[in-house]
């Protein structure tokens, strides 16, 4: 059920939520709210599945050093890397670490809260479980796109607010979804709400990866 957003206390994320160990900031994403206020009007969704990504991962788009694309990696923390992949679409993250060191925190997928109606209108026709249920379906749902990267996710009409932090009874690790076992490295860097039906439906593991964030 949709809420309306004058009912949310929209609290931004401090900066220095951010600049920590990139798996801590993954843990204690799940739970904060992903807002965005679109033309049409403000949309909320709690954060139910994260992945971490860091420069020390073979999974990771920093793992070989910074490029122009990966550049926001290597930034300050607390701002949005935003990439495009597959030809077919983005991915947000959430840039963690201090300065100059490289991490990131994927947004798998995030469960509805408010602003439904905008969110089923650049997703017509789908079921509401699957409007943001994965990186590519959040970010078409959610109106984000490459002239979010570098977004300051405090501040700003793209931000990421506190919610509810969930004990870890409720929250599951995993490996990450769509990299490889060689890329993986017993690394369970995957979290998400246990038992959500809003959490994305990948395998954790392919034979064929590709680097994330």
């Amino acid at each position: 059920m949709s809420v309306a957003t004058d009912q949310l206390p929209l609290r931004p994320v401090a900066r220095a939520f951010f600049a920590r160990p990139t798996l801590d900031v993954a843990r204690d994403l799940i739970g904060c709210l992903l807002v965005h206020d679109l033309p049409e009007g403000t949309v909320v969704g709690s954060i139910v599945e994260t992945e971490a990504y860091t420069d020390r991962d073979p999974g990771s788009h920093a793992f070989s050093g910074m490029t122009a694309r990966n550049a926001p990696m290597f930034e300050e923390p607390g701002n949005a890397y935003v990439y495009f992949t597959y030809g077919m679409h983005h991915c947000l993250n959430a840039v963690t670490e201090e300065t100059g060191r490289a991490g990131a925190v994927l947004l798998r997928a995030v469960e509805p809260i408010a602003g439904l109606e905008h969110l089923r209108s650049r997703r017509p026709g789908r079921r509401d479980r699957d409007l943001a249920r994965g990186p590519g379906r959040l970010t078409l749902a959610f109106g984000i796109g490459r002239e979010h990267d570098r977004a300051d996710l405090t501040t700003g009409v793209l931000r990421i607010c506190t919610g509810e932090r969930l004990p870890e009874a409720a929250l599951v690790r995993t490996a990450r979804i769509g990299l490889a076992a060689a890329q993986q490295d017993g690394r369970r860097w995957r979290f998400a709400v246990k038992g959500s039906p809003w959490v994305s439906s990948g395998r954790s593991t392919t034979a064929r990866g590709s680097r994330r964030s």
